[in-house]
């Protein structure tokens, strides 16, 4: 049972033995996740001081401007990880392909492979609005002690063993899963320590938000456009409030808090969505179920895609019980 004023090092260790594999390797991971997450709250939170907003003059793999943060935090995370040597290897979103490490011995017997989107929301940087990093935590498949290979990182989302997010708001929270239920951990800046905040979160069963990004609306599946007219409707528990801020980790996050569903479909200019699977949905999925809610991409849960690409992408709806079923009824 948690208690007041818990530390994320306490809880950490404290939850330890409810792992399938208790050997205190995943524990060390997430503590390195925490450290890295620290580093990066400092340079967002003075990003505004120094020359580390906009863009820095190239693209990652999705063919998107990196800003300078976005390279920032995904080099913060990978040292974290690699000079530690706590995973045997990592896929960023920012880059082609994933990274194999394999120690100084030339071998790694670590047992597990991360997954992240370092900074996501990223263009929001430089109008001071919220961002995250997600990640996502797998055991590998591939025999221990061996370079990882592709299929470690193609699983199925139900096969994580851990998965949350940062998110860099007015305060900065790390929030995350086991697969025993989700907890909200806030960072306490004086003393550089996150403390237990937000234990046990819960998505409500109904809500009143639903957040899209209505620019688009007449490029969305019928199912869809339909959807959003029935959340306007002037009827007893309706029209719903839109909430729409463009960085997934805090739309999640809000509707999770307070209710609601999110809402990114395929288009006539993505077919196949633009959310990616294994960086942003997977790891989402995984916390939303953990806290009682909902992840489909419209034809079938989230967590039991086969993924075939470290970069694919898929529609993603999610939230709260009620809400994607109404949804889904919408969607046929």
């Amino acid at each position: 049972m948690p208690h007041e004023n818990q530390t994320l090092g306490e809880f950490i260790i404290e939850n330890q033995a409810a792992f399938s594999y208790s050997t205190g390797e995943l524990s060390r991971l997430i503590n390195s996740i925490r450290l890295a997450a620290k580093v990066v709250n400092h340079e967002v939170n003075k990003a505004g001081l120094v020359d580390i907003l906009g863009n820095a003059g190239s693209e990652n793999i999705q063919g998107e401007d990196q800003k300078k943060l976005d390279v920032f935090a995904n080099e913060a995370f990978i040292k974290a990880l690699s000079n530690r040597e706590i995973v045997c290897g990592i896929a960023s979103e920012e880059n082609e392909d994933f990274i194999s490490i394999s120690g100084k011995s030339n071998t790694n017997t670590n047992h597990y492979v991360l997954l992240i989107d370092p900074l996501d929301g990223s263009s929001n940087i430089d109008v001071n609005v919220s961002v995250g990093t997600i990640f996502s935590i797998y055991r590998r498949v591939t025999p221990i002690g061996t370079p990882v290979t592709l299929s470690d990182f193609l699983q199925p989302g139900h096969r994580q063993v851990a998965s949350g997010y940062v998110i860099y708001g007015s305060s900065t929270m790390l929030v995350y899963t086991t697969g025993h239920g989700v907890n909200g951990f806030t960072l306490n800046p004086a003393i550089g320590t996150f403390y237990l905040s937000h234990p046990q979160i819960q998505f409500p069963k109904n809500g009143a938000i639903y957040s899209v990004n209505e620019g688009n609306y007449v490029h969305f599946p019928q199912g869809v456009k339909n959807y959003i007219k029935y959340c306007q409707q002037e009827v007893e528990d309706r029209p719903y409030t839109s909430r729409y801020i463009g960085s997934l980790v805090s739309d999640i996050h809000r509707n999770m808090i307070k209710g609601g569903i999110y809402l990114y479909p395929q288009t006539a200019v993505s077919p196949q969505g633009k959310l990616r699977l294994l960086y942003e949905c997977n790891p989402m999925a995984f916390i939303i179920e953990q806290a009682g809610g909902l992840a489909t991409n419209g034809q079938q849960r989230i967590l039991d895609i086969e993924p075939t690409a470290l970069h694919q992408r898929t529609p993603f709806y999610a939230g709260s019980q009620k809400m994607v079923a109404d949804l889904m009824q919408f969607l046929g």
